[in-house]
């Protein structure tokens, strides 16, 4: 199950950097989705910054900037990659 956590507001492709504006919660370690029109790929959150200070997090209601793998497009948008386990695939002996 992947959750969204906000969209991309800017980017920046000469520092491949990309503004999002957040609607949920971020940390570094984080594997996050974006996703748009002619974007899909998935990346660790490994640098955030806030007004060129590094940060360890960010939340609802925040702009970070995030250095990013691949290009991204202004409105694509952000999901956290959540791993959900299911029960019934290891049933208990």
């Amino acid at each position: 199950m992947d959750i969204r956590v906000g969209k991309v507001t800017h980017y920046y492709n000469h520092l491949g950097v990309a503004v999002l504006e957040l609607d949920g919660e971020l940390k570094l370690g984080d594997t996050i989705l974006f996703l748009g029109h002619t974007t899909e790929f998935t990346q660790e959150v490994t640098s955030m910054e806030i007004n060129h200070h590094k940060i360890q997090s960010a939340g609802p209601g925040m702009e970070a900037a995030l250095k990013v793998d691949d290009e991204v497009r202004r409105g694509d948008l952000i999901y956290k990659v959540v791993e959900t386990h299911n029960i019934l695939e290891d049933p208990v002996k």
